[in-house]
């Protein structure tokens, strides 16, 4: 079974992330693939829901477009069902308390488990009120990922005594989106979670160009990417592979230097 930590094992990762459904499953199942052969570590696959509040402009109407779409939480599950018949990167969730909780926690991580996901990223969980999720994810051998943000400071010791999977380090303030440069001392977060607890830590949030990608891994165990790869789709559509092939083919090649 594929791990979690597989995708930190070769030097840096590199971690594309994907709105499901947008501008359709077939798409994205095309797109999944893609990905893989070009290099992507691990990937995360984002459930839409209608208020993503974590995330940029970019994001969000990717989210609306995949839900006009008319991807559900169950359509996705079977994506990735049928992508685990020839893609072996560990893959994670992306999405909002909400979306797990209508389905219900159990249901949705044990589903989860079932189709092949390694873990899940909720980012307007709260370290303080991840519980719930946390036990559930745990008797489904999911990693249940922590954000830690360059406001956490006080928390990060905490955060990383209990992370499991990997650390997602945010690198800038506010939502998700391309950012033109990024002045967080990610080295200095790495560290603090380093103290407590070796485990990879994975930076993301407004990353987009290759140089931006070398500098990151330079402090980090990996790099994350969503909008910069939104925008290709937003922009190409249903032909968005070759462009998201060769995108990810370059940002791999920066991560490993």
């Amino acid at each position: 079974m594929t791990r979690i930590a597989d995708a930190f094992e070769n030097g840096k990762a590199f971690i594309p992330f994907v709105t499901c459904g947008d501008p359709d499953l077939g798409t994205t199942a095309r797109l999944v693939r893609a990905m893989a052969a070009g290099g992507a570590d691990l990937i995360e696959l984002g459930i839409p829901f209608s208020d993503p509040t974590a995330e940029g402009p970019v994001i969000q109407a990717a989210n609306e477009r995949a839900l006009k779409a008319g991807t559900t939480t169950d359509k996705v599950f079977d994506l990735v069902e049928n992508l685990r018949r020839d893609v072996s990167v560990p893959m994670v969730f992306m999405t909002y308390a909400n979306v797990v909780f209508s389905y219900g926690t159990e249901k949705f991580c044990a589903r989860s488990r079932e189709v092949g996901i390694q873990g899940l990223i909720l980012p307007d969980v709260p370290f303080e009120e991840k519980g719930e999720f946390d036990a559930t994810c745990k008797a489904h051998g999911l990693g249940l990922i922590s954000l830690i943000a360059p406001t956490s400071e006080d928390r990060v010791a905490r955060i990383a005594r209990e992370a499991s999977g990997f650390v997602y380090c945010v690198s800038s303030l506010g939502v998700t989106g391309v950012r033109s440069e990024i002045t967080t001392d990610i080295g200095a977060m790495v560290g603090l979670v380093k103290k407590e607890k070796e485990i990879p830590c994975a930076v993301g949030f407004g990353i987009s160009t290759p140089d931006q990608a070398r500098k990151m891994a330079g402090h980090a165990d990996g790099v994350i990417v969503g909008s910069a790869i939104m925008k290709l789709i937003a922009k190409h559509g249903r032909d968005a592979e070759p462009y998201v092939a060769e995108y990810v083919r370059e940002m791999k090649e920066a991560v490993r230097g």
